[in-house]
Order: structure tokens, then C-alpha cells, then sequence
């Protein structure tokens, strides 16, 4: 029987990501769930929810300098969304190859927004013979006047090479808390091998500068054959990228047949993917456990069943001082919104929040309120605060 990692809760679930693709069932009753009874889902929420907006298959958000957000959706519109969720679409968009788990993607806000007015972007372009893969490009956020638009799109980064499919784009974004670098997240794209192929940056986490440019020191630049851009290797699904206060680098991802991961990012590391996983094969074939090869890092937390993780925060808020340090990951599959607490590097399950709907994304407000996107057609942003 596969390792659990540290995290459990009750068998419910046969879904996953998007559009099937990803589709990770999960498992009756066992020996393990319970053991681990004591990390089931919360019917009584300590929080009160509040509906802001609806969208068409919302995939990420951010929070602009004056409190309005950059809300994406797959199909390849880009909302403009204030706080009584009244919506404005903003032109300048690049189109997108949307189909299965391709499309737009994620948004953030360059560091030097403030005087810059940059915005980075992600979506997934076509390429030739029925080949595609995720991009990531810049532009500078036009708000004033009565049709905001992104201008001078700027395109700094590609998945190579490009392939067949529609699943595993990941093409998640992060700056380092300096805002010196740009981590992008990079999934195998459903192809296995290339998380180990030094000559692709598929199933890898890639380190550049802002502009694209890649940084002299990054663990790989001197070795032959591999792709200087190369920050760490070895991943699958990768669907959030986010950085501790400790300035430490998270990433969360899917596995195969459960096992998805939180893993603590560290330079040149390799996570083993496809030799290791703590899940199998969607056909059943097994695949060793991280510990049957400590040569490979193993995540700090292992899902078994699955939760099929979207969106990852690490919060800093005050409305909720308790959760100061915790990190928050939306769950597709599990429809939850999950807490994890942490001591030093290990980190655990600490609560599990039933929301009733797939949750794509998860970020935090100025005000410290956790705000969610659900997942698909009408997908609903949610505003979290405290009960009473």
C-alpha cells in the first residue's frame, strides 16, 4: 500500500482536474483514514462567506495596489472586478489555444507595478501539428479612460518543446519576495519522461529574470546539455507556485492516482517524477515510493486519496491571526479549501474546509480576507472573513 504522507481524510471523490484530464479516483475506507480521523472535513467553518462575482471558468486572480482584481478566464478573457463585483473586460488579451486544461492562465503583478504598471500573464499558444504548449509574456496595464486593455504584450518565456495534448500546462507564476526573480512552474504535460530530460523545461520549475533573461547562477547553466533556466526538476502537475515568509519557495501538484504533493523548492533539487510518487499509474502500475530512492526530494505532504490541488497562498493576514503562517490550497476533487500548519520545513494537514464546489484558486485580500474562485462554467469568487 502506497505511503500517505501526513495528510487524510474521509474516501469521498472520483473527480479531478479540469475537463477529465486529470481524473484521479480515490479509495474506499482503509486502515490509514482511520488512523488520521482526526483530520476530517469542518461542516462549521469559522468563517462567514460572501459572493462577489461569477465568471466562465475562472482560472487565477490578483489584487491590484487599489483593491480592484485581475480576474483570468480560460477561454481567454481578462476581468477587471471591483469590490461589489461589477465586472469590465479588458481588451489586448492574447489569444489562446483553449481546449481540455489549456488556455489563460495565471496574473500577477510585476514588483515595480506602482511605477511600472506591468502585469505578467501565462496561456497556452498553438504551435504546429496539432502541438501547443504554455507561454508566459508581459504588458503594461492601460486603466485609465473608460476601456482598460493591456498593451505592448511582450512574450519572455515558452515551453519547449511543444506536444500533443490538452493537460498539464501548470504555467503558475512567482516572484521571489525581492522581486529580483521570476519562478514559473512548467507541467510534463502528461508526457512523463521529459520531468527528467535536461533538454526540456517540461516537468520543471524555471528560475529568469523579469525580462526573460536567465540568471548566471541558476544550478544548471555550466552543464552540458540541460536547459539553463532549470531551477528544479522532476514535477508533474504543478498548480501553485508561493513563497513562505521565510522567503522559502512552495510548490503544490498533482500526482498520478493520488499522491499530490506539497514540496519545499530547493536549487537543483530533483522530485522524481515519473521514477517516484507516492500514487500509481492511472492504469494501475505501481511507481516506488519517494522512499525507495532518497536520492530524490520527497514532498513535505502526500495526498492518498487524492485532493487535486488548485491554488496556493501562504497567509499573512490579520483578520485571521491564527492562520498567520499557514498556507491555504483549494481543492478541485476534494471541494474543499485546506489548511496547512508548519514547524520549521515539516509541514501537515491541519484543517480541511468542505466548500461544495471545485476551487481553482486561492489568494488573500489587502484587508486580510481569503478570497476563492470555484472552478468552471460560473464559477463564483468567494470572500472569506472571520464568523460574527
Amino acid at each position: 500500500m502506497k505511503n500517505i504522507g501526513l495528510s487524510l481524510s474521509v474516501a469521498i471523490l472520483m473527480v479531478a482536474c479540469t475537463n477529465g484530464d486529470d481524473a484521479q479516483a480515490t479509495g474506499g475506507a482503509s486502515e490509514e483514514m482511520q488512523a488520521l480521523n482526526d483530520i476530517s472535513p469542518i461542516d462549521r467553518k469559522p468563517f462567514e462567506t460572501a459572493v462577489i462575482a461569477s465568471f466562465d471558468e475562472p482560472w487565477a486572480m490578483t489584487f491590484l495596489p487599489d483593491g480592484r482584481m485581475l480576474v483570468s478566464e480560460k477561454a481567454g478573457k481578462l476581468q477587471l472586478v471591483d469590490a461589489k463585483g461589477q465586472k469590465t473586460e479588458i481588451s489586448g488579451v492574447p489569444e489562446v489555444d483553449y481546449g481540455g486544461q489549456g488556455g489563460f492562465g495565471d496574473i500577477v503583478l510585476a514588483p515595480d507595478f506602482a511605477t511600472s504598471n506591468m502585469v505578467y500573464l501565462s496561456w497556452v499558444e498553438a504551435g504546429d501539428n496539432d502541438t501547443r504548449g504554455a507561454v508566459v509574456g508581459r504588458a503594461k496595464l492601460v486603466l485609465a479612460g473608460q476601456k482598460p486593455a493591456l498593451k505592448n504584450l511582450e512574450t519572455i518565456w515558452k515551453q519547449n518543446p511543444k506536444v500533443e495534448g490538452r493537460g498539464h500546462f501548470s504555467h503558475r507564476i512567482a516572484f521571489s519576495p525581492d522581486g529580483e526573480y521570476l519562478f514559473i512552474g512548467s507541467g510534463e504535460r502528461q508526457k512523463f519522461d521529459p520531468a527528467q530530460d535536461m533538454a526540456a523545461n517540461l516537468g520543471k520549475i524555471v528560475r529568469l529574470y523579469p525580462d526573460g533573461s536567465i540568471p548566471k547562477d541558476n544550478p544548471f547553466v555550466d552543464k552540458d546539455g540541460a536547459l539553463p533556466e532549470i531551477w528544479s526538476l522532476g514535477h508533474r502537475n504543478i498548480l501553485g507556485l508561493a513563497f513562505d515568509s521565510k522567503g522559502r519557495l512552495w510548490n503544490q501538484e498533482m500526482g498520478p492516482l493520488a499522491g499530490d504533493e506539497l514540496n519545499l523548492v530547493q536549487r537543483g533539487a530533483n522530485y522524481g517524477y515519473p521514477i517516484v510518487s507516492e500514487g500509481n499509474h492511472y492504469d494501475g502500475k505501481k511507481i516506488p515510493n519517494h522512499d525507495t530512492h532518497p536520492e530524490f526530494e520527497a514532498p513535505k505532504v502526500a495526498w492518498v486519496p487524492t485532493i487535486a490541488p488548485g491554488g496556493l497562498i501562504f497567509y499573512s493576514g490579520d483578520l485571521f491571526p491564527a492562520w498567520q503562517g499557514s498556507a491555504f490550497i483549494g481543492g478541485l476533487a476534494s471541494q474543499a479549501l485546506i489548511r496547512v500548519s508548519f514547524d520549521g520545513s515539516s509541514a501537515k494537514e491541519a484543517d480541511r474546509f468542505l466548500m461544495g464546489a471545485r476551487i481553482r484558486e486561492v489568494e488573500q485580500g489587502p484587508d486580510g480576507a481569503i478570497y476563492v474562485l470555484e472552478d468552471g462554467e460560473g464559477g463564483r469568487m468567494l470572500k472569506l472573513t472571520p464568523t460574527g
